[in-house]
């Protein structure tokens, strides 16, 4: 989950929490769509030798990929998505 350590420009009264909220969501499901495409090109969910299931099995591989993809991101990920908050934070400050 997105940690929000103080930085030198945010103040608490500077983001209500409500948008704060947004922009953790916002950086969560970038980073996990990010981590989809990766798995996807890892080859993670492709049917391995003669017995593939067809066109079913590469639907619900996607899927499958996408729910584990989230899954990272929800337990740490690999912290784009503290890094996409911030920025975003940021910028939402800057206004």
């Amino acid at each position: 989950m997105i940690t929000d350590p103080p930085t030198p420009n945010a103040t608490p009264a500077a983001a209500p929490a409500a948008a704060r909220q947004d922009l953790a969501r916002v950086a969560q499901e970038l980073e996990a769509a990010f981590l989809a495409e990766m798995l996807k090109h890892a080859g993670v969910g492709q049917a391995r030798g003669a017995f593939g299931g067809g066109a079913g099995e590469d639907q619900f591989a996607s899927m499958l990929r996408t729910e584990q993809a989230r899954a990272i991101a929800e337990n740490g990920g690999i912290g784009l998505a503290e890094s996409v908050f911030q920025a975003l934070l940021r910028r939402e400050e800057a206004r």
